[in-house]
């Protein structure tokens, strides 16, 4: 059985981000696979990592769950909107204070680095309100997706990432919408196998 974590990185819970979550799990569920969801706006911890690494922060109870669910998964899905050419804040404060060294990657004192979340897929799912795929490629060189490939996730050893671009928003129609749900459903359809 197919275990994935789906991981919303939108901070309203009232949002597009949420019904594409929403409409992943259940057909993921529906087809055999275990899942298990990050709010991450719903999550209660200190974004900051007011030291750096120079001291330890205790990690939070909801963040301790979160890092239990992202370790326990073979697949993570990743669901969150573009601002200002990256992710919310939140969800930006949430890799500063969960992925930390010895957690989901570790160095050497040679500043070698490897990632510790091995044998796991992802798939990215980024909403854009204003936003076209096009000027996301051609301006601004898929910034926060790169970010999160392969400034986060492939670093933290996870491999075969997918990515999909829904935007910009504001054109989208309700059937639009839907169409875009049916498709996430389909998805979830291929990663449950």
């Amino acid at each position: 059985m197919k275990k994935i974590v789906v991981i919303n990185g939108h901070p309203a819970q009232e949002s597009f981000n949420s019904a594409i979550a929403e409409s992943y799990i259940h057909s993921a569920v529906a087809s055999g696979a275990e899942v298990r969801y990050i709010a991450i706006g719903k999550l209660n911890f200190n974004p900051n990592l007011q030291f750096g690494y120079q001291q330890r922060m205790e990690l939070e109870p909801d963040l301790v769950k979160a890092l239990e669910d992202i370790q326990w998964s073979d697949h993570q899905v990743w669901i969150h909107p573009v601002w200002w050419l990256g992710m919310p804040a939140v969800m930006k404060g949430f890799f500063d204070r969960a992925f930390l060294p010895g957690i989901v990657f570790k160095s050497d004192t040679k500043g070698n680095s490897e990632g510790l979340l091995n044998a796991r897929s992802a798939r990215i799912i980024t909403t854009a309100g204003d936003l076209s795929f096009q000027v996301y490629e051609d301006e601004y060189q898929l910034s926060g997706f790169i970010q999160l490939k392969k400034g986060i996730l492939e670093y933290c050893g996870v491999s075969s990432i997918h990515h999909h671009f829904i935007g910009p928003l504001y054109e989208l129609t309700e059937k639009d919408r839907k169409e875009w749900l049916d498709t996430i459903k389909e998805l979830a359809l291929t990663d449950s196998l």
